[in-house]
């Protein structure tokens, strides 16, 4: 059994005692929360700290959702979540590279689906679609050439949402894990209420994805992700386009130009097929 360094551990200390956890891997630091892996009662489970709002209203998304298309929520409090953890051996990234891209972004259609089903009221605190923008109208005005008809579009489907739910805000391929018996589940949500077609879209945009600019990849992933989620050929791309000038303004104002320009060439692909269908702007 791993156990972590005795310096690293105050931030997971009383939840290792109020909820009688033992370490069982190293720590994971991120800019948002920690995390260390743990057994609970037998299980295999992941104990996150959050550090910031949008991580501690995330968690309440999570056990809204109860189990139900993301990791179940064993634990939680105003600051930390104990939630299942991932043991399968699935990855969608090492399938979508390795001739499984089609399998892979079905999986996750049915994932995101699951997430969107009907509920009760949402969680208190989440953002609005309009508000998730913002970066992407201030890119707009700054840089007219590079971001406007990406806002022109956002607009257009900010203006004429249809399925309002709660997003999960950041489906990409290693948001939604191998968990075994009991399948494919998202973790990590985000805190943003809107239209669903929304949640698709990072799956064609994906930067981390090493083939994601390809146009014959982009032209086969549109197809079978606007099939599986059921928005159509002309809405998801308007989606992607939408969605990828507000990740490249993102990752611009964290000086990320790499991913940036991955993000513009999705961008550019969209914009092109949107032209071939004669409808680049929502109505």
């Amino acid at each position: 059994m791993l156990v972590p360094f005795k310096e690293e551990m105050p931030v997971f200390e009383p939840y290792l005692n109020q909820w009688r956890l033992q370490p069982e891997g190293a720590p994971i630091h991120t800019p948002g929360s920690d995390l260390l892996p743990v057994r609970f009662e037998g299980r295999a489970a992941m104990l996150k700290v959050a550090h910031d709002d949008e991580e501690r209203i995330g968690a309440r998304v999570m056990a809204w959702w109860a189990g139900d298309g993301a990791a179940e929520v064993y634990r939680q409090d105003e600051q930390a979540l104990l939630m299942e953890r991932a043991t399968g051996p699935g990855s969608l990234m090492r399938m979508a590279l390795d001739g499984q891209d089609d399998e892979a972004s079905r999986i996750a259609c049915a994932t995101i689906a699951r997430l969107h089903r009907p509920r009760g009221a949402p969680p208190a605190g989440l953002a609005s679609l309009e508000d998730w923008f913002a970066a992407l109208f201030l890119a707009a005005r700054e840089v007219p050439a590079r971001f406007a008809e990406s806002a022109a579009i956002a607009r257009g489907l900010l203006g004429s949402q249809r399925d309002v739910v709660v997003l999960h805000g950041d489906v990409h391929h290693d948001n939604v894990l191998d968990f075994g018996p009991r399948g494919w589940l998202a973790i990590d949500p985000k805190r943003v209420l809107g239209d669903r077609g929304y949640d698709y879209a990072n799956l064609i945009c994906n930067p981390e994805l090493p083939t994601v600019t390809r146009p014959e990849r982009f032209h086969r992933q549109v197809a079978v992700v606007a099939e599986a989620s059921g928005l159509g050929t002309t809405r998801l791309l308007q989606w992607v386009a939408a969605y990828a000038g507000l990740s490249a303004a993102w990752f611009l104002e964290d000086g990320d130009e790499t991913y940036a320009d991955s993000d513009f060439q999705v961008l550019a692909l969209a914009l092109d097929a949107l032209a071939g269908n004669g409808a680049r702007h929502s109505g």
